[in-house]
């Protein structure tokens, strides 16, 4: 049998069982999620993060470019395996850039003063991208030889 949640202090405490008001969350109520509202909320998380992305330009021209590269890569990959290989450095591509622009946005967030360790960092996810990008053209390449050569 459970108990009432004012009986279990740990749970009477926590701010999922707190009374707030209309428009007020705890700072982060998603840790006290569970299940499927969890999984809706994370959902919904996830697209603002993809409208967001679509308002960075890098992001908006490699998923552009994905429209035509994807359906290409069904009709260039000989196997399963290739076909998936040549889609998911496409995709890859776009994960790095959306992970390169959270670095960057964090980092703006900090402050707008000019510090190595700022520079440093910005610089390592436009590295990533770059070989996210590198690995794309080479598989492609190695995947167009190959279709072409035979």
């Amino acid at each position: 049998m459970s108990e009432p949640a004012s009986q279990l202090p740990f749970l009477a405490s926590s701010p999922i069982n707190k009374a707030y008001a209309p428009g007020e969350e705890p700072a982060n109520a998603q840790k006290y999620r569970k299940g499927l509202s969890r999984v809706l909320h994370a959902f919904g998380y996830s697209l603002a993060g993809l409208k967001a992305g679509w308002y960075e330009t890098a992001f908006r021209q490699e998923a552009m470019a994905s429209v035509i590269l994807i359906p290409a890569a069904f009709w260039l990959g000989r196997t399963w395996i290739e076909t998936v290989l040549l889609a998911g450095t496409v995709v890859l591509i776009m994960i790095v850039e959306l992970l390169n622009t959270g670095i960057e946005t964090a980092i703006d967030r900090i402050g707008p003063e000019w510090h190595d360790l700022s520079k440093r960092a910005k610089d390592m996810g436009s590295a990533a991208v770059l070989l996210s990008l590198l690995l794309c053209a080479g598989t492609w390449a190695m995947a167009t030889i190959q279709r072409f050569s035979a």
